[in-house]
């Protein structure tokens, strides 16, 4: 009875700090990601453009950047994260991409 009693003990502190460390991370990457959109919103408005809708990257998606507006923080860790590109395409108008980025604090830089 004891030994089950700490499989389960273990079981769940183990599967609370995996919670709480995904959620920590989802937090901090929503806030940014909002705090971007924010900011892309005042710009669009400020330089008279269309708001822009923001696309998930697909591979082989054919990208006009004429000019980067902004691009989001890398991570700071070693793990996957989401990152944006708000860029001008040629016509002038304001378009962002969403992605996937690799943290930049990998040791051997893997």
């Amino acid at each position: 009875m004891k030994t089950l009693n700490a499989v389960i003990a273990i079981s769940i502190l183990a599967v609370s700090s995996f919670v709480m460390a995904e959620g920590g991370g989802d937090r901090v990457y929503g806030r940014m990601m909002q705090e971007n959109q924010q900011a892309m919103e005042q710009y669009a408005l400020k330089n008279g453009k269309a708001i822009p809708e923001i696309v998930h990257y697909e591979y082989g998606m054919n990208l006009d950047v004429q000019k980067v507006v902004s691009v989001t923080q890398a991570n700071k860790s070693c793990d996957v994260a989401p990152s944006r590109m708000t860029y001008e395409d040629s016509a002038g108008k304001l378009n962002t991409l969403e992605y996937r980025v690799m943290g930049t604090n990998c040791p051997h830089g893997s």
